[in-house]
């Protein structure tokens, strides 16, 4: 079920909530009146950035493809995002990946073995890697913005070389980088990072934002590098819209039964 309640960050205490259509980070605050420990919600960066307008090419890509078809396929990409991730994750550890290793695949609750095409992705993130040559700073880890009210989990902070950045005519060489497996980029993505790059811990560096896409199938490289303009006020707006449609200052509290029957007649 697409349910989970798990801690993202260990050291400051940081949990993160989801449920079928929220997904929350908290944290236990002192109450201001009593002095006790409260818990302290806010929404994620990427269930705000669901707000947002996502362009007339997504609306004509769901119409051609219909609503179950396109829903089957998020959920497919969806799953094949997540342990793309863990495997990246797991070479910036130091760690060998394998094409029969595995990694956990949330809707099935256990590990899987990686197929070819989520492998084809990781070795475009090493092609990437080659080239870029980056100096990586942090991977996988929360970032907040108090005065705003949102969270989220950045992919990577790095520094590429020097050479790369001239190469590819980029703005800097500090980013803030977010992994994608599908062919296109959303407005929601560049409003993602956007608001990665303004949490509370990352805006004084003043980082640059970029999403690379991996198993990218429109050039030989098969990965795209590029670069996003800040689109913070953009953000916010959607933040507004979000405030509207889902009010509230913590999860929907709805109890399940733990099993279900149909009831019989004798």
């Amino acid at each position: 079920m697409n349910k989970e309640i798990r801690t993202v960050d260990e050291e400051r205490g940081i949990m993160r909530v989801t449920t079928v259509d929220e997904r929350w980070y908290a944290r236990t605050i002192a109450d201001p009146e009593t002095g006790l420990p409260v818990w302290d919600y806010v929404p994620s960066v990427t269930w705000i950035c669901n707000s947002y307008p996502k362009g007339i090419a997504f609306y004509k890509w769901l119409a051609e493809k219909g609503w179950d078809e396109s829903q089957a396929i998020k959920n497919a990409a969806g799953e094949k995002g997540s342990k793309v991730h863990l495997a990246v994750k797991a070479l910036l550890d130091g760690e060998t990946v394998k094409m029969e290793s595995e990694f956990f695949n949330e809707s099935l609750g256990r590990p899987e073995q990686l197929s070819l095409e989520e492998y084809d992705c990781i070795m475009s993130f090493c092609d990437w890697y080659a080239e870029a040559k980056p100096a990586i700073i942090a991977t996988e880890f929360v970032v907040w913005n108090e005065e705003y009210r949102y969270a989220g989990m950045v992919d990577l902070t790095c520094v590429v070389s020097n050479d790369y950045a001239k190469k590819e005519k980029l703005s800097g060489v500090n980013f803030i980088i977010d992994l994608k497996t599908g062919q296109h980029i959303w407005p929601s993505h560049e409003l993602q990072v956007s608001a990665y790059s303004h949490s509370d811990s990352l805006i004084a560096n003043k980082p640059n934002t970029a999403i690379l896409q991996l198993g990218y199938r429109k050039n030989k490289k098969r990965f795209k590098f590029t670069e996003v303009p800040d689109k913070f006020p953009l953000f916010l707006a959607a933040r507004t819209i979000w405030e509207n449609e889902c009010s509230g200052d913590k999860p929907l509290q709805r109890d399940y039964p733990l099993s279900l029957t149909l009831g019989r007649t004798v």
